[in-house]
């Protein structure tokens, strides 16, 4: 019999409000446990509240978000392209976001219309992907997987062209923006509901996901209808990595890691997997934006490098422990 995974899940949900705890309370200015209590009560000072509910809550909140769905959107991708070491931006889908929102910037655009510009090149790439690997016939994983980094390569030059004709005022937003940050997040809604979504519509699929993942001619053998859940699975983490990108720049390695580190110890269940990875992986860049926010305050770090300080000797260490 296996495992229940509920404990698995409290777990995750505890660690996911602690966290959330941990961000809104560290900062410029501290926000002792208690005041924090009294705070969430409704009866703390006006300067907590202001501080908690209009400045880091939301901000907290967006981070959430943006971790659980790029963890999603890594998972997703590992079972479409069967690799375990796809991730969110395998297919260009950041490059094509990073083009339309340092357009904008350029531009000298507002933050809504760089979301939006960032959200619409997101999508253009999403359709160039495709496109270009169905050709005049059907695509395969290995088509798809080129294709997306011949095209990620494409948008890679065009973003460093823009970067070297940009005006010099104009370059640390624009940088900020390529190395992820959460501090211009707009509103964290969107996120969350889609995160919440995708977690309620994929969950009746995860049988068939964790058929999918062993091979299309096993999961067709068995009755999955591949072609239309391997377009589905696409479309979904595109839209995932496109709001996630538009919510907070691009973020790496939550993706890439947040899946591996998850399956080494609930296995490889998509039913167990996709939820435990909006919750881990939310709780990770929660973590990971109040790090950039105090190792060096009062300045701040973009959290990409935390991130990816992060993720780098994790990737390498799971590597070195499945060499055999």
């Amino acid at each position: 019999m296996s495992r229940s995974p509920a404990p698995s899940f409290l777990v995750l949900a505890a660690m996911s409000l602690l966290a959330m705890a941990l961000s809104v309370s560290v900062g410029s200015v501290s926000v002792p446990v208690g005041d924090l209590l009294s705070v969430i009560s409704g009866s703390g000072s006006k300067l907590h509240q202001t501080l908690i509910f209009d400045l880091r809550l939301p901000r907290t909140l967006a981070a959430f978000a943006t971790g659980g769905l790029l963890a999603v959107a890594g998972a997703l991708m590992q079972v479409l392209l069967r690799n375990p070491l796809a991730d969110p931006y395998v297919l260009g889908l950041s490059g094509g976001a990073a083009v339309g929102a340092l357009l904008a910037m350029l531009a000298g655009l507002g933050t809504a219309l760089i979301s939006g510009s960032a959200f619409a090149g997101a999508l253009l790439a999403t359709l160039l992907v495709f496109g270009l690997a169905h050709g005049t016939g059907s695509w395969t994983s290995s088509r798809l997987l080129l294709t997306g980094v011949v095209v990620a390569a494409g948008w890679g030059a065009v973003i460093t062209l823009m970067l070297a004709i940009a005006p010099a005022q104009r370059l640390p937003g624009m940088l900020y923006w390529l190395m992820g940050d959460v501090s211009y997040a707009r509103t964290p809604w969107p996120g969350l509901v889609l995160l919440l979504l995708v977690c309620l519509l994929l969950f009746p699929l995860g049988r068939s996901l964790n058929v999918l993942a062993r091979g299309t001619m096993q999961a067709a053998a068995l009755g999955v209808a591949v072609r239309p859940l391997e377009w589905l699975i696409y479309l979904v983490a595109s839209l995932l990595t496109a709001t996630a990108v538009t919510t907070a720049g691009s973020i790496g390695f939550v993706g890439l890691v947040v899946p591996h580190m998850l399956r080494l110890v609930l296995g490889n269940d998509q039913r167990i997997i996709l939820p435990a990875c909006a919750l881990a992986g939310g709780t990770l860049l929660v973590l990971a934006d109040a790090l950039a926010r105090v190792v060096i305050a009062p300045e701040q770090l973009p959290v990409g490098v935390i991130t990816a300080l992060l993720g780098v000797p994790t990737f390498l260490y799971l590597l070195y422990r499945s060499r055999g």
